[in-house]
């Protein structure tokens, strides 16, 4: 089993990636393989790499630092792209969002990434607390004894829940059935 870790942060190495770190870490240590990527600047070839590592991945986890008490402009536009192109592969994996900041603004960017995991009906795992770090550098992100727990909690909920689900089609427990999407507007 595979989880794709998806680092939004303009800085490569910075807090998020340092979040992610530990989730990853803890991924390992619950025998989930993981690989962290940088979103980087979203181009088409960018998204595009993205998009087919996200098929034969399991589960999925986005990362962002807070901007203006919301995700970066590059995750979200990563994000828009992606799901454009790679929703079907995003559909019932597992999914969370973690983001890191200064000080404020967290909840607001978790539930802006979450609508993202909403929309493909993946199961969003939580945590011990909302999946959150603080430190305005990595090596106060690593002072943040609590933000790290909350991430090493994440990668065992993640685990727990991969292994759910792969004794549950072993064991014959096929996904839900789908409905044709039905569209409706309220204009008259």
């Amino acid at each position: 089993m595979k989880v794709l870790l998806l680092n939004g942060s303009p800085r490569k190495e910075g807090c998020t990636y340092t979040a992610l770190c530990e989730v990853a870490e803890e991924l390992k240590k619950n025998g989930i393989e993981s690989e962290i990527m940088h979103a980087g600047n979203p181009t088409k070839e960018a998204v595009k790499e993205v998009a087919d590592r996200l098929k034969t991945a399991d589960a999925l986890i986005v990362g962002s630092p807070v901007y203006w008490a919301s995700p970066s402009g590059e995750i979200v536009t990563f994000m828009d792209k992606l799901c454009g192109i790679a929703g079907k592969d995003m559909m019932m994996k597992p999914a969370a969002a973690v983001t890191s900041a200064r000080r404020a603004g967290t909840t607001a960017t978790l539930d802006v990434l979450t609508k993202y995991f909403s929309f493909f009906q993946m199961p969003i795992v939580s945590s011990s607390y909302w999946p959150m770090v603080h430190g305005n550098t990595p090596e106060e992100v690593k002072q943040d004894e609590e933000g790290l727990q909350i991430m090493r909690t994440l990668g065992r909920n993640m685990a727990w829940l991969l292994r759910c689900i792969e004794a549950g089609k072993n064991a014959g427990v096929e996904m839900p059935d789908q409905e044709p999407k039905i569209k409706t507007n309220f204009i008259r």
